[in-house]
């Protein structure tokens, strides 16, 4: 048994369908889980309940933690680690492995010109610290011999179907089907990495099923030579036949979105990821598996036809 404990977002969904690949007993819990198989086992779980997760892992020889949280620094510092020490418990209670899907917000700002898996940890926002602490939660455990378990980084993330859940989607996507200005935050001469959610699900089913991956970090495989903004934008505009109309939003602009959206509100302190380059590296894992990774040109293609076409 193969369990995905926020089974329902936009990375449980693709991992979900990938894992198909390597087993047929695929458990899905989240509050509300629904089949991406035929034969999917689902299960009503909040991840805050400890009792809730040991009856959603029960039985599982691998757990993956894809859960995602309302993206509220409040929600996150409250949530997060209870989150994460129920999920270890409940692993080492049964002896099943655990691959956690996480983002990069606990890296060092000085490197985000070449990330890799060595990459300093210093986060200088307060999401970010939240990201370090349970990512020690876990570490501390597997170095102490308690659990079989690994970390799955990936960048910010585009993909098809991902409405509420990207950035790209609602900034430039949504705003171009509406033929209104794309939103870019930052400077548009900046490159930016972005994995592709496909791409990342059939990752991170791959990792989960290969026993020496274990005990480690990866970084999920994103493409090479990332696009600045004003590419990303210009490209975007082509894939879906609107004129490339786009703004850049300042920091100071992003504050005061922020007093009438919340989200926007959320993303102040995480602006210095669009100030300066931001590039991931996942040639670990691609020197390490024979894996394809999608082009970002075919990425967008991809998004547009699934999601935007006719």
């Amino acid at each position: 048994m193969q369990t995905i404990l926020g089974a329902g977002g936009a990375i449980g969904v693709e991992l979900a369908g990938a894992l198909r690949a390597y087993t047929s007993d695929i458990r899905l819990a989240g509050r509300n889980p629904r089949a991406v198989n035929v034969g999917d086992n689902l299960v009503r779980a909040d991840a805050v309940n400890s009792e809730d997760v040991r009856r959603a892992v029960d039985g599982s020889d691998v757990v993956y933690l894809t859960v995602g949280l309302p993206y509220k620094t409040g929600v996150w510092k409250s949530t997060w680690p209870v989150i994460m020490r129920n999920v270890l418990d409940a692993c080492m209670a049964i002896g099943a492995k655990l691959v956690f899907f996480d983002n990069i917000y606990l890296y060092d700002s000085r490197y985000l010109d070449c990330m890799t898996e060595d990459t300093p940890v210093g986060p200088v926002s307060e999401k970010g610290a939240v990201r370090a602490q349970i990512a020690d939660m876990l570490m501390n455990e597997v170095r102490a011999g308690n659990v079989q378990a690994m970390i799955v980084r990936s960048a910010d993330f585009y993909g098809p179907s991902l409405r509420g859940a990207s950035l790209l989607t609602e900034m430039v996507f949504q705003n171009y089907s509406r033929r209104r200005k794309a939103n870019w935050l930052g400077p548009l001469d900046f490159k930016h990495s972005f994995t592709y959610t496909p791409d990342a699900g059939r990752a991170t089913a791959l990792l989960g099923n290969t026993d020496d991956a274990y005990n480690r970090v990866w970084h999920l495989p994103t493409a090479e030579n990332p696009l600045t903004g004003g590419e990303w934008l210009e490209t975007i505009a082509r894939a879906m036949n609107v004129d490339a109309k786009y703004r850049s939003v300042s920091k100071m602009q992003l504050r005061l979105f922020g007093l009438f959206i919340p989200i926007m509100k959320e993303m102040v302190e995480m602006y210095y990821q669009y100030d300066r380059n931001y590039i991931f590296d996942s040639s670990k894992f691609l020197g390490s598996f024979d894996f394809n990774v999608t082009s970002y040109r075919d990425g967008i293609e991809e998004i547009v036809r699934m999601d935007y076409a006719g």
